[in-house]
Order: structure tokens, then sequence, then C-alpha cells
């Protein structure tokens, strides 16, 4: 590189920094336990979530819940990709499932999941990560297959890390 170009980009760079620490802002303090964002040709999206990242978590999921804040949901992690599967035993309220790979890629959406229904809802072979959100949410603001999840459960080797 010209040493004219590695100055510029070292102001630059500089720069960049100096606004981040004067604003506080840092490309991790984004990225938070209770938070996942989405982005994608849609647009982008964050919603405050729990995290089930045990058999025992994962198998109580939503159930039992009468309401969800539109900006909330449930994060499922498995600790690597399998064939998943789903069904809205005691769950009381419709969900949206996301079901992404281990690349945090959205591989399929299943919209509007039945309170109580017992049939098996599967998720595509190979699904890591799977976020629900209220029902009818994922169409209303155009997530589908190719929208990236954000979140630090996620590991660092994904399409969009922290």
């Amino acid at each position: 590189m010209r040493p004219r170009v590695a100055n510029a980009l070292a102001k630059l760079a500089g720069a960049l920094l100096a606004v981040c620490f004067a604003t506080g802002v840092s490309a991790e303090a984004d990225c938070r336990a209770d938070r996942i964002d989405l982005k994608g040709r849609w647009g982008s999206a964050s919603f405050t979530v729990e995290t089930a990242d045990t058999p025992e978590s994962r198998s109580m999921g939503l159930m039992y819940r009468t309401e969800m804040d539109a900006d909330a949901g449930m994060l499922f992690i498995y600790e690597a990709p399998a064939q998943v599967a789903f069904w809205m035993k005691n769950t009381l309220i419709p969900l949206d499932m996301i079901f992404a790979d281990s690349t945090g890629t959205v591989t399929k959406v299943h919209a509007n999941a039945i309170p109580g229904d017992l049939r098996a809802i599967p998720g595509p072979a190979q699904t890591q990560f799977v976020l629900e959100i209220n029902g009818g949410l994922a169409a209303e603001l155009g997530i589908k297959p190719g929208t990236l999840m954000r979140h630090p459960g996620l590991g660092r080797y994904v399409a969009w890390p922290c």
C-alpha cells in the first residue's frame, strides 16, 4: 500500500474510533444477551429476548404465557445444527417461528403457529437457532429466508457476528 493511502486510512480509522469513543458506541456494545438483531433487504429489527439454551428451558419455551410484548421473543440455541421440531402444547399465544442455520441465516419462517396445536412444526435440517416472536410479526416486518441474526449466543462464526 502506498504511504499516502496508508496515512489516509489510518486517519480515517482514528476518526472513527474517536467518534465511537465520544458517543459510547462500539460494535460489541450493540450485542447484548437480552437482545437479538435481525437485518435483511427488508430493513432491520431488534427484539428483547429470553434465551432457551438448555434442554429444560427449550422444552418449556413460551408455554403458559398469556401475552408477550410486541418487541419481545425467545431465542432457542442448540449446541449443534440438527433437525428440530416444535409444537404449541400449552402455548397460549400465536407465534412466528424463525429457523436459522449455524451461520445465523434464516432458512424458514413458520407463521402464526396455532395456540395449543399438537402437530409438529419441523425446521429445516441443520437448524441451530430458532427465534419465536408474536404471530404475524415476521410477515409484517418482512422477515424471510436470507435474513441475518446477531446475538452473542450465536457464536463468532456467523454471517453477522457481534
